[in-house]
């Protein structure tokens, strides 16, 4: 037990870390709320219990890296029950008893093995940090940092782990020299072991010892309390916040009111919605993000992490005025992310959905890519065209309207328009792409030739159909999107449609996740989900395929965004080709590098092109076809493939397959 003067010291010190440690909690707590209004807190109860379930389970922490995975999961589930143990050991200095015996067993048992788990965690996370260093920690040179990053990372990781192994390495020894004086326990095997060193040792050494301990255990957590907040640790508190505020779907974007908002987009911190910059604090740095993203791998100056490390450095730097309210002192531009690295983003939501703490790294892509549109008028010079042609004629090609069902001709039957057909149980809505691009409309007419085959009662929008808006939205140029939006929900609340199919992700992801926000409510399909349903309902005659296997590359906004994986892959083999995946599938493809309206613009420089990096993958698989779901990622492959000057793949889409392979 503690001396008097001993427990007046430890009062006073715990009184004055509490004291700095909640003041500056508390500064964190008004930098947060400095961000715009956004609703997060519907359905609470349903939020929190699946984010404690998904901080307890550690299931988005092993998505990538099992074995780092396996050292962070020891670390976190020591802490979690140190909050418990560190109480226990507190009472013990102040009270003259001891938690041992038949009630303490189960107790001391858990908090010594898991003792050890935590010095076998951060022992093996400190070996790979300091000594091996791998390339997750380093940024490319061309990546904007914060000044105070490079070194501020270093010290950081450096001052958590010196805290982790004081701290849980003095309770090791505080309790072994405790298990000397007293006699060891069986239900604290490590400890007991580790008792052997005080053996020798005269009993006022080895009381000496435990309290010298007892004060590097509590102690230490004295210390860092006041540092916490400026610490990564931090994320402790925040990252199960995170998950529980998190949005459904992040790459549904939210509308904006443009009679009532006078700004739009961000271009300072303050301008950023408030979970954007909960997300800056919910960073671990771990870059799992910048490991997946298109941009990054490909050479561009985008690091998805560097973005909320270099905000959460400049947060820690204006914290105390930029929590009282003062405007912060320079735009988003000058230190989270450049010009280039805001336009190379592909929206893919590969950041989003590796993130193991819930951050939506790709939303404060597109608040400042908002704020550059609609408040700056400054944006790539390509996109003026396809903004001009979305505004003009109703579609980013910049074709005639007129033109928008010229892909039926040479079909041999007629393809019905909802003037023809007024109330067709499934409306077709062709896309842009399937319209105006040569290759893509192969995928229409294969569309209509499996509607057509299977008897549907369908029809096509014709000359009423118009963009959805997706690269619009996704390239910031939000008023253009509601402008189009609005004339296409008019459109179709008319019509009031059973189900619309359509072969594009981009339309699919508009029409059923985001066209709800304005008002159109509709049972949307990918034409995969639809095929499949027709072959299960045996209403398409399909023969066998003797063409060899195929590989299947999930689109971004079809997998990833929408979490359709297992339909398209049920169709193509539904023709007997077998199926060979590519290393990234699924959940982890990699981006053809259309999205995010990067296909109506020049790709920013790299080492390759993001189109370059997925087909040299694909085609390495040695499959005769590479199977698409997206008329977008299927340009993007034959594009690559017609420079191939070796043999290149057949690059299909699924429709084209199915297609080829009705019975006449």
């Amino acid at each position: 037990m503690l001396t008097t003067i001993e427990k007046i010291l430890f009062l006073a010190l715990a009184f004055g870390s509490l004291y700095f440690a909640g003041t500056g909690f508390y500064e964190v707590y008004k930098t947060i709320r400095r961000g715009k209004p956004e609703d997060r807190f519907d359905h609470l109860p349903e939020r929190v219990l699946h984010a404690l379930w998904t901080v307890l389970s550690q299931r988005t922490v092993f998505k990538r890296r099992p074995l780092i995975s396996v050292l962070h999961a020891l670390v976190f589930y020591g802490f979690v029950y140190y909050f418990l143990v560190n109480v226990v050991d507190t009472l013990e200095g102040f009270f003259p008893f001891r938690a041992r015996g038949t009630v303490w067993n189960p107790f001391n048992l858990v908090a010594d093995l898991l003792t050890t788990g935590v010095l076998v965690g951060i022992l093996g996370l400190a070996l790979r940090r300091f000594l091996a260093q791998p390339q997750d920690f380093v940024f490319a040179s061309n990546v904007p940092l914060h000044e105070d990053a490079r070194a501020g990372i270093l010290r950081d990781s450096t001052i958590v782990a010196v805290f982790i192994f004081i701290h849980v390495g003095s309770r090791l020894l505080s309790k072994s020299a405790q298990l000397a004086e007293e006699g060891v326990d069986p239900y604290q095997p490590v400890g007991s072991a580790f008792a052997a060193i005080f053996a020798g040792a005269n009993q006022s050494a080895v009381i000496a010892l435990e309290h010298l301990f007892w004060w590097g255990a509590l102690g230490s957590i004295l210390l860092f309390l006041p540092y916490f907040p400026r610490s990564k640790h931090i994320h402790l508190l925040m990252a199960p916040i995170n998950l529980a505020l998190k949005k459904k779907n992040p790459g549904a974007l939210e509308p904006m009111d443009f009679e009532k908002e006078e700004s739009f987009g961000a271009a300072k911190l303050e301008e950023l919605p408030w979970p954007r910059l909960l997300d800056a604090y919910s960073c671990i740095m771990c870059n799992r993000c910048q490991e997946v993203c298109p941009a990054y791998v490909t050479g561009k100056a985008l690091s998805p992490a560097a973005i909320l490390i270099n905000e959460r450095y400049e947060l820690n730097r204006i914290r105390r005025e930029f929590s009282a309210g003062k405007e912060s002192p320079r735009p988003l531009l000058d230190f989270a992310l450049n010009e280039e690295a805001t336009w190379a983003c592909t929206t893919c939501n590969a950041c989003v959905e590796v993130c193991p703490v819930g951050n939506e790294q790709m939303l404060h892509i597109i608040d400042v890519r908002r704020e550059r549109v609609l408040m700056q008028a400054e944006f790539p010079n390509a996109l003026k065209k396809a903004f001009g042609g979305m505004e003009q004629v109703g579609n980013p090609w910049g074709m005639a309207h007129e033109s928008r069902l010229e892909w039926t001709q040479n079909l041999p039957f007629a393809v019905p328009t909802v003037e023809q057909n007024s109330r067709p149980n499934v409306l077709y809505w062709v896309g842009c792409a399937a319209s105006f691009d040569p290759r893509a409309q192969k995928i229409a007419r294969s569309m209509a030739e499996i509607l057509n085959a299977a008897g549907v009662n369908w029809a096509v929008l014709g000359l009423q159909e118009k963009c959805t808006g997706d690269a619009a939205r996704r390239a910031g140029n939000e008023y253009l999107f509601s402008q189009l939006a609005a004339e296409n929900v008019e459109t179709l609340n008319a019509l009031k449609p059973e189900l619309v199919v359509t072969t594009c992700p981009h339309c699919l992801h508009t029409l059923r996740n985001e066209y709800p926000q304005l008002g159109g409510n509709y049972v949307v399909k990918h034409h995969s989900e639809f095929i499949n349903e027709l072959i299960k309902a045996k209403k398409l005659s399909l023969r066998p395929n003797s063409d060899g296997a195929a590989t299947y590359h999930d689109p971004c906004y079809l997998g990833r965004h929408n979490g359709i994986f297992d339909e398209p892959r049920q169709v193509i083999e539904s023709v007997g080709v077998k199926l060979t995946e590519p290393a990234r599938n699924r959940s982890n493809s990699f981006c053809c590098g259309a999205g995010g309206a990067q296909f109506w613009k020049e790709e920013e420089r790299g080492r390759e092109r993001v189109a370059s990096n997925r087909y040299r993958e694909l085609k390495g698989i040695g499959a005769r076809t590479v199977a698409t779901g997206c008329p977008f990622c299927m340009r993007m492959f034959t594009e690559e493939a017609a420079q191939d000057e070796q043999s290149a793949p057949e690059i299909l889409d699924i429709a084209e397959i199915v297609a080829n392979n009705l019975r006449k």
